[in-house]
């Protein structure tokens, strides 16, 4: 294997702008990307993006459909530095949690954890339940990374991409890779620049509220 692979699963929680922005800096670091979207993810990504399907899967090196648990990557013999589940519901938190994969994403998780590679959930839900801390505890005892995408106000964010980019960078910290979006505390760079890639672009319009728009 030449080219480093990575999984990337896009789940049903909000933030579905989470794992587009994902697939665009894996583009851009060379990482070969091997995308999975749920069906409830679908759903997300109409209310919250003006995205189609197409555009997402021509954002990722390879797509699998959900319930493909033939694919190569839901085998262990499938090489790759990890997986990264971009936004994570806590349904899907819950299957591989437990082990109870219904679909590829959790299958591609399962594998993934048992491979001992590293696998990243940004968790997507407030407030709690009990049952959602039990198996956040559950994943961490198990080897996973659970990594909500909370904004570093240190930062100075000027608007939601610098947001996205931020917690996406820490992400990817996570596997040894510098997406250079995140600013360092204490380090001497620059901010990270205003997200607009691909013809989508995270905006704030003149009242205030953020909307997330694609050419």
């Amino acid at each position: 294997m030449n080219r480093q692979r990575m999984v990337v699963g896009i789940s049903g929680a909000s933030g579905f702008i989470y794992g587009v922005r994902l697939l665009q800096l894996l583009a851009e670091l060379d990482i070969e990307s091997h995308l999975i979207i749920s069906r409830a993810a679908l759903l997300t990504m109409a209310h919250e993006t003006d995205y189609k399907l197409a555009d997402v899967t021509a954002l990722a090196s390879h797509y699998h459909r959900a319930d493909d648990v033939a694919a190569g990557i839901a085998s262990g013999s499938f090489r790759c530095l990890g997986m990264v589940v971009a936004p994570c519901s806590m349904r899907t938190l819950a299957e591989i949690a437990t082990g109870t994969s219904s679909g590829l994403i959790g299958r591609a998780a399962d594998v993934t954890l048992k491979e001992r590679r590293t696998l990243v959930l940004m968790a997507r839900e407030t407030p709690l339940t009990l049952a959602h801390l039990r198996n956040m505890t559950a994943v961490t005892e198990m080897g996973g990374i659970i990594a909500p995408p909370v904004p570093a106000f240190y930062a100075r964010p000027q608007d939601l991409a610098q947001m996205v980019d931020h917690s996406l960078g820490r992400v990817l910290d996570l596997f040894g890779l510098d997406a250079g979006t995140a600013l360092r505390w204490g380090e001497p760079n620059s901010p990270p620049a205003k997200h607009k890639t691909c013809g989508s672009e995270l905006a704030r319009d003149s009242g205030g509220s953020v909307s997330i728009n694609a050419g």
